[in-house]
């Protein structure tokens, strides 16, 4: 659930002066990109003159070349900067990746900072759900564990979705090495980001191990499944649902999808305290997560 693009160096650079050199301004620019049919918002292009993203899904790279031709640059000036491609002629998949919206996660997520998701890299995380007797989703609390590689990484960004999305969006609490940075929420699509700053920027090699906890109000958003999606491998993920005593599921299930797109589901059984329990080794990308049944 959270995920975030890397800036590579010169593309911002460049793109920046060549907006200078070619004395539009970014509305401008916009403009002539609009009537070319490509839609791309002021804060994007802010974004990725300043280095703060870059462009990564489809409809972005297109952009890209229409930009190209608007700012009068030679074919490639750009594109050419944005780094290989992955394995299989893929890029390394970006923020919005396994999300059912890419446009709408891009576009909430512009509103922080994702410059470090790249330079960290995720040693552990531990979820445990709390689902409540009225069968709805009562907190989630995450720990994770970070390690940068490289010096300055100083916050990690979380995204929670709800599929509910006529319900209050829950209430985030740093608990453990971090506080709380800026919150950007859409409660027309169920999201929320927020950035969690640590104590301070790491150095190179340093770990840190972070806790949050995200807490419903009611009325809960009925609970049916949970899952985190990760763009970028784990060492190890352990995923916790605690069920109710009063309220048991009928059928529970554990979903593991990959990111080409596949999709696996085994049954499983509760314990005899009422959870579920499913863990991870060397997982991603992909998503992770169950499913249950009333």
């Amino acid at each position: 659930m959270s995920l975030s693009p890397d800036t590579p160096p010169g593309f911002a650079d460049t793109l920046r002066e060549a907006v200078a050199a070619r004395g539009l301004s970014l509305e401008r620019i916009r403009d002539h990109l609009a009537r070319r049919g490509v839609s791309v918002s002021l804060a994007t292009l802010s974004y990725w003159q300043t280095g703060r993203s870059r462009p990564e899904r489809r409809a972005s790279l297109t952009a890209v070349g229409h930009l190209e031709e608007v700012l009068a640059l030679e074919p490639g000036a750009l594109s050419e900067l944005l780094g290989p491609a992955q394995r299989g002629g893929r890029r390394q998949s970006t923020i919005s990746a396994f999300w059912p919206v890419p446009a709408v996660i891009d576009d909430v997520v512009g509103g922080v900072d994702t410059r470090w998701d790249s330079r960290l890299t995720r040693i552990s995380q531990h979820d445990r759900v709390t689902v409540g007797p009225e069968r709805g989703e009562r907190s989630y609390v995450s720990r994770q564990v970070l390690r940068a590689e490289e010096d300055g990484p100083d916050r990690w960004v979380v995204i929670l979705h709800l599929d509910e999305h006529d319900r209050p969006l829950p209430s985030i609490t740093p608990l453990h090495n971090c506080r709380l940075g800026r919150v950007v929420t859409r409660p027309s699509e169920g999201l929320l980001v927020a950035e969690l700053m640590f104590r301070a920027p790491l150095r190179r090699g340093q770990t840190v191990i972070t806790e949050h906890e995200l807490v419903n109000q009611a009325p809960y958003p009925p609970a049916t499944n949970y899952s985190r999606k990760f763009r970028r491998p784990v060492h190890e993920y352990v995923l916790e649902v605690t069920f109710d005593a009063l309220a048991l599921p009928r059928t529970c299930r554990r979903v593991v999808r990959d990111a080409d797109g596949g999709r696996q589901s085994f049954g499983v059984r509760l314990d005899e305290g009422g959870s579920v329990l499913g863990v991870a080794l060397k997982f991603g990308p992909g998503c992770y997560g169950f499913e249950w049944t009333w």
